[in-house]
């Protein structure tokens, strides 16, 4: 009877993982003959930052709610995820029939009558260049290119509504409707079992839109013929559409018939496993840049780390070993016995407690304690306004583990372009999950600041971040939302947010909080810091604040400045290519966060050189001042290579390009702030005595 019972475990496991469908691991096979829902998703522009539904548009076909495969009812909106429902999707089942093996020349699918407005609103679309997308086995309908060889052939994801033209130069622009989709779906044997049993995988779905005249049809919808050549559908009222001021007058609608034709066509040629690598074959020439990227940022991240150990290193071990002789000098003077330290309960400095620098005789002895070992009472003092430094760095960290999750999974191909979504699904959920480390590290650097009050900071931690983003979204969703976009989040999108943060992140962080500051506490420190603080002198200029953030900040940003250059043009420029080298995005993230924390740690050299001890914030500014390079880049990007045009876009995308470069600015100065405090307390800790 146990081993019946384990049998039918494993065999009930088994069908579970064979029904349960991953996004680019499991493949679902048909049979000939069984009928494949086409999915309609949105229509969207690299004109526009504003994104539609489909089946929503005045002049397509509106869902008759018809059975389609499976039971589902044409209309029916798809579930979605919360990173699809954040990048705008809007999923639908469309009453196009589509017959695994089964071809067909042409099909007349509706007809629809649209008025002026609905004509003006078609043209604006076709004017913006907008580009619908279509979905069949979570494949979306792509336009098929050459490569300017003519070697290869790749896809860019989503087709035209429609296309402008003038009749002649400098004439008035006729926007012509597509009103005809031809439709090739590729497809191969199924591997496996599936195969054997006849079943097929789909490997390819390409649309070859056709804009067709409404004259000249039979009675059932179709043109006299579809092959050759045809006049146009222009979008202008006709004779043929309904006129509603009365037969005098000129028309004031317009009547489109809606056709397609199916053919499906076997490819052995592709692998159902890399049916994805068509979408990406026009950027493989890209490979080679990448590559130089990274070449030129390990030689500027290598240029940085010859500087640390052959210029700080022997610097400040000498300065170290000069401070120890000229304090055993002046300890001798004074008559204090070297060889039995009085040493004071907590403080690790061991002789150097009884010594103050202000006191310190000007003679010849004592002429080489300058600069950086002139703060060693002040250097570990608590940095002023501490209650917000704490939030920002345990956020910096909850960021930090947040993106260190995406790269991994990324790279490793869990989270890939058939997973829809999934890089902000997983983002999210990454991110409330590490509001435990949040907590964590938030309070232990508050009460290391001297920080009471730690319920008060669990609340400014959890809500700094979380807060700052959904006021923001809030607010650019109620532009969108008047602009009827598919981008404005559903209400209860936004309800189901705030859930979240109150039901799973405020408790994570409250009870990281807790144990960093109940059971860890506060970091020590092997200074203990002197009841008056230091007198700070007047600061070179490039240590300005101005200028040293623009000076620091260009290094990370010249590592990272082709990768943005791509990351850019994938998200802006070519909103129908998918940006896919995370390898080479892991790369580049581990050299910017060496570079980062190289960096940081020579300001911050430079700074305690200067006898400037407020070294907290300057590291963190100094981590973090590359996003102003990355922000002045976008804007650059808008005003010289993007096609953005539009108050409510523009408004968009400097508010999401500023809370980007934000949100990399806090991650980043958080990598900086924390190899600023190893390195003080590294140097710091080896001038004491022993």
């Amino acid at each position: 009877m146990r081993v019946l019972c384990a049998q039918l475990v494993v065999s009930s496991l088994l069908a579970l993982t064979q029904a349960f469908y991953i996004p680019g691991f499991s493949y679902k096979s048909y049979r000939d003959g069984e009928t494949i829902p086409l999915l309609v998703n949105k229509v969207y522009s690299d004109y526009s930052e504003l994104q539609y539904a489909f089946a929503k548009l005045p002049f397509v076909c509106p869902p008759t709610g018809r059975i389609r495969a499976g039971h589902i009812t044409s209309g029916t909106s798809i579930s979605l995820n919360l990173g699809e429902v954040l990048r705008g999707d809007r999923i639908v089942v469309s009453d196009y029939e589509l017959v695994m093996g089964v071809d067909t020349e042409a099909r007349y699918l509706c007809s629809q009558t649209i008025d002026l407005e609905g004509i003006q609103r078609a043209k604006v679309l076709i004017r913006d260049g907008f580009v619908a997308e279509w979905i069949v086995d979570n494949l979306p309908g792509a336009t098929s290119f050459q490569t300017i060889d003519k070697s290869r052939k790749y896809y860019a994801a989503g087709f035209k509504i429609g296309d402008e033209t003038r009749v002649a130069p400098g004439g008035p622009a006729e926007y012509l409707l597509n009103n005809h989709v031809t439709l090739v779906i590729r497809y191969r044997r199924a591997p496996g079992k599936d195969g054997d049993k006849g079943k097929k995988v789909i490997v390819g779905f390409e649309v070859f839109p056709r804009s067709i005249t409404a004259n000249a049809r039979t009675e059932a919808g179709l043109p006299e013929q579809i092959e050759g050549d045809h006049e146009p559908l222009v979008l202008a009222p006709q004779a043929n559409g309904t006129n509603t001021a009365g037969t005098d007058s000129e028309p004031t609608a317009l009547t489109i018939p809606y056709t397609y034709s199916v053919y499906w066509r076997e490819d052995e040629r592709i692998e159902w496993q890399n049916r994805w690598d068509m979408y990406f074959v026009a950027q493989d020439d890209s490979t080679n840049v990448h590559w130089l990227a990274i070449v030129s940022s390990l030689f500027i991240c290598g240029l940085l780390t010859a500087v640390l150990p052959v210029v700080l290193t022997r610097t400040i071990r000498s300065d170290i070993k000069g401070h120890k002789d000229t304090a055993l000098v002046g300890l001798s003077k004074t008559g204090s016995q070297i060889s039995s330290p009085k040493r004071e309960k907590g403080n690790l400095l061991g002789p150097m407690a009884d010594l103050d620098t202000d006191g310190i005789e000007s003679d010849d002895d004592t002429e080489d304690i300058t600069g950086w070992k002139l703060l060693h009472g002040d250097v570990f003092r608590a940095p002023p306004y501490g209650g917000m430094f704490a939030p920002l760095v345990g956020s910096g960290m909850q960021l930090l583990y947040m993106a260190f999750g995406l790269l991994i999974l990324s790279t490793l191909g869990v989270l890939n372009p058939s997973f829809r979504g999934g890089y902000v699904s997983v983002g999210v959920g990454l991110f409330i999950f590490a509001g435990i480390f949040s907590g964590y590290f938030s309070a232990r650097i508050y009460k290391t600041c001297g920080g009471r009050s730690w319920q008060k900071n669990v609340v400014i931690t959890a809500a700094l971040v979380p807060g700052l983003l959904f006021a923001t979204v809030f607010v650019l969703n109620l532009f969108v939302w008047i602009q009827a976009s598919s981008t404005a989040l559903p209400f209860g999108t936004l309800i189901a947010l705030v859930l979240l943060w109150l039901f799973v992140q405020l408790p994570l962080v409250y009870a990281g909080s807790w144990f960093g500051f109940e059971r860890m506490g506060a970091y020590t420190h092997p200074i203990r810091a002197n009841a008056i603080p230091r007198q700070i002198p007047d600061q070179r200029w490039y240590l300005k604040s101005g200028q040293r953030l623009l000076l620091a900040g260009f290094v990370p940003f010249m590592v990272i400045f082709v990768e943005l250059m791509f990351v850019v043009k994938s998200l802006w420029v070519d909103k129908t290519t998918y940006y896919y080298a995370f390898g080479f995005t892991g790369v580049v993230s581990a050299v910017l966060a060496i570079t980062v924390a190289e960096v940081t740690i020579v300001a911050t050299y430079f700074l305690l050189c200067s006898e400037n001890y407020h070294w907290w914030w300057h590291s963190f500014a100094i981590g973090g001042s590359s996003a102003i390079w990355v922000y002045a880049y976008l804007v650059y990007c808008y005003f010289s290579k993007l096609h953005i045009s539009g108050f409510v876009s523009s408004i968009l995308f400097f508010t999401y390009g500023a809370l980007a470069s934000g949100l990399y600015a806090l991650l980043t100065g958080t990598i900086g702030f924390l190899a600023a405090y190893a390195f003080v307390g590294r140097i710091y800790g080896a001038i004491k005595l022993d």
